[in-house]
């Protein structure tokens, strides 16, 4: 997410925004770096209810792992679809309105879940996540420049990490909102696994989405209003793209880190969304740790409280160690945890899979920072290209075949490849074109 988790910001884009601030000096920036903080803080948040959700849709509406997993690949499809469409309502309205226009379409989205409860329809509860998942990405692409600009260029880097820190906090707590209010109050939430539910009682369970999502609907009307009326800083002029004819001359395929670092994005989002989706429904089962949906969705808590943690642990030992060097260990650490996942049974497996989340906590900023490397000029459009990338959180969907096959367990032998990948990336992919030309034979 982010993706977190849902994902991270474009913090390469940020930086090119940054350098054209002059800022006024004894400018108070901080009410308008509060206000975008609660941006991240809000749709870390929404994009981490889905955890707890799709157990709950599944027990309502009766669904296989393939449905279940189906409704988060709506949800990323949207970056996709959703990319190319608010870059251009940006150019035309300009950022400030798009923020608004972004944190309505949540609103709307939020709304119509309301009405998929009280329904209940599955196709609608696809819909109405789509349109959520779409105005998040229509956040990100508008908020990220501000998050540099609001304020002096030399502090840019621990704004960056201030509004990192908001988004794990929402992807933190979403898990216990969600626990409290859609499991904790539903009759399928607090059953054992496997339990059967009358068509009362499923009726009962779908509209206690409800007051959540009405809840999220509200604060995200109020966010609207307040940015609608907040004075964000202008743009400035550094950061608008290259023009055609210098554009023409250069190539973003000839920057292998690049390259390679796109499908490290896809198919690392592959692996942390599987993980999160299906957490509640692998620690319910009665080998591994038998504990009722409710329960299980707070210790979910502890799988983005991992991510947290690891990122500043991460951001520490980056200060000393490459960049590259940390994110291969990390990467390792992942893929053991995972084979503890599969091949064991209990509390051991449950918190090798909570483990999971310290692990990738580091990988999307870092892949992404090794992947714009010697971009220079072509820094922002290779940035757009690895942020279209976290579409591949909706290749989940596979996990949800594999554990409708094979077995949910065995299933997370597909993450355990997708930390391989990631190896692979921090060891060679990410190495520079300049750096690999450099190399003896090359």
């Amino acid at each position: 997410m982010p993706p977190a988790a849902a994902p991270q910001p474009n913090s390469a884009q940020s930086a090119t925004s940054g350098a054209n601030v002059g800022a006024n000096a004894g400018t108070n920036y901080g009410p308008a770096l509060t206000l975008l903080a609660s941006l991240f803080f809000m749709w870390g948040f929404i994009t981490v209810i889905n955890n707890t959700l799709l157990p709950h849709l599944r027990s309502v509406f009766d669904l296989s792992y393939t449905q279940t997993t189906l409704i988060e690949s709506v949800w990323f499809i949207a970056y996709f679809v959703a990319s190319i469409p608010s870059a251009r309502l940006i150019e035309k309205l300009g950022y400030q309105k798009a923020l608004v226009i972004g944190l309505l379409t949540m609103a709307a989205g939020a709304l119509g879940m309301m009405l998929a409860a009280a329904l209940p329809s599955y196709g609608v509860t696809l819909a109405m996540l789509f349109v959520i998942a779409s105005g998040i990405t229509l956040l990100q692409v508008a908020a990220n420049p501000y998050v540099a600009v609001v304020g002096p260029p030399e502090t840019a880097s621990a704004r960056l990490n201030l509004v990192q820190a908001m988004n794990s906090a929402g992807t933190m707590l979403a898990p216990m909102f969600g626990a409290w209010l859609i499991l904790g109050r539903s009759k399928g939430g607090t059953s054992a696994s496997g339990t059967i539910l009358t068509e009362a009682e499923r009726l009962a369970d779908a509209q206690s989405v409800i007051l959540p999502y009405g809840q999220v609907a509200a604060v995200l009307v109020v966010l609207a209003l307040v940015i609608a009326r907040f004075p964000l800083p202008a743009m400035g002029s550094a950061t608008r793209r290259l023009a055609p004819e210098a554009r023409a001359r250069l190539s973003l395929w000839k920057h292998r880190n690049l390259v390679f670092g796109i499908p490290a994005i896809f198919i690392y989002l592959i692996a942390e969304i599987g993980v999160a989706n299906l957490f509640v429904n692998f620690v319910t089962q009665p080998d591994i740790a038998a504990l009722t949906p409710e329960r299980a969705g707070h210790y979910l808590t502890f799988l983005w409280g991992g991510m947290m943690v690891g990122r500043f642990a991460g951001s520490a030992l980056m200060q000393k160690i490459d960049a590259a060097l940390v994110l291969a260990a990390f990467s390792v650490g992942a893929f053991v945890v995972m084979l503890v996942t599969v091949f064991s049974t209990g509390p051991l497996a449950m918190w090798a899979l909570i483990l999971a989340g310290l692990f990738h906590s580091i990988m999307f900023p870092t892949i992404f920072t090794l992947g714009i490397k010697g971009l220079g000029p072509l820094t922002e459009e290779g940035s757009g290209l690895l942020i279209m990338a976290i579409a591949g959180g909706a290749l989940v969907v596979v996990q949800g075949w594999l554990a409708d096959s094979y077995g949910l367990q065995t299933s997370f032998l597909l993450t355990a490849a997708c930390e391989l990948y990631v190896l692979f990336y921090a060891l060679w992919g990410c190495r520079t074109s300049i750096e690999h030309a450099a190399e003896p034979g090359a």
